[in-house]
């Protein structure tokens, strides 16, 4: 099951607020706050011990009639705080909802039933992506998504040089919101819209845009020493070309190095606020 704490601590939520009493789905109750240890993700247990408590619970409800049990919602996923039993019973009888007090937990990703700690750990860096660039106190709705989450240290690298060269000419320091304004008006948004014209979420419809505008910006630096620096569209559309030229079975955009994903988080907690 998914840890409330390690959730949390990933998603970070912004907001908390008491819903109230309702019928909530079993099968979206994914994650428990401290008992993962007792019950696997389909709420069976994982310890021989478990077995009286759980016959006493059968016993004392045998209609289903259980009282409430309390759950956090993030998303669309419920992490159970009280009443573990209950809903591995309701489970084993194949029911499809059960009675829940429900506090909602908000957070800018929204995870599914299906969410596993890979995903977490993908919202986490999506997250920090999100703070460290200022891209949150301008566009706090933006949803910036790669098919892996290491893109997101790559992608805040092309808006910290951006900002460094916005200070050289400025000749003074810039608000770190500022720079992520300019990088995303004047950089990404047009890439991505000049990706889109050339089709190349055709050549490669398994790429998000953030993945593509990475692949255009390694290649204009791969071409730089022979053709200099040239704008983000001359290398959009040079990497279509190539794109359509290639067999479709090679056409698989190429991907970042494997990078710690921690890198984003030591450089938060070490940096706090730089750029």
């Amino acid at each position: 099951m998914l840890p409330l704490e390690e959730a949390t601590r990933r998603l970070r939520p912004f907001e908390r607020r008491y819903v109230g009493l309702r019928p909530i789905p079993l099968g979206n109750i994914v994650g428990t706050d401290g008992r993962g240890a007792d019950f696997d993700r389909d709420f069976l247990p994982r310890r021989p011990d478990i077995g009286p408590r759980w016959r006493q619970v059968e016993r004392a409800y045998p209609d289903g009639d259980f009282p409430p049990i309390v759950v956090y919602q993030l998303g669309d996923a419920y992490f159970v705080l009280d009443g573990h039993h209950r809903v591995a019973i309701a489970r084993q009888r194949g029911m499809e909802t059960i009675d829940a007090e429900v506090t909602e937990l908000r957070a800018r990703w929204h995870i599914r039933p299906d969410t596993d700690i890979v995903e977490l750990i993908h919202a986490e860096q999506q997250r920090i992506f999100m703070e460290e660039s200022g891209l949150d106190r301008i566009r706090p709705d933006l949803c910036i998504n790669f098919s892996r989450p290491v893109g997101y240290v790559e992608l805040l690298e092309t808006i910290q040089l951006r900002g460094y060269h916005a200070m050289l000419a400025a000749g003074r320091a810039l608000d770190p919101a500022e720079i992520a304004a300019d990088w995303l008006e004047q950089v990404y948004e047009p890439t991505v819209a000049a990706i889109r014209r050339e089709g190349l979420h055709r050549a490669y419809p398994e790429a998000t845009d953030a993945d593509l505008f990475l692949c255009v910006w390694r290649r204009r630096r791969e071409l730089m020493p022979d053709i200099g620096c040239r704008p983000l569209e001359d290398a959009t559309r040079q990497f279509a070309e190539e794109a359509r030229r290639r067999p479709r079975r090679d056409r698989r955009p190429p991907r970042s190095p494997e990078r710690p994903l921690i890198l984003a988080a030591a450089r938060r907690e070490d940096h706090a606020g730089a750029l």
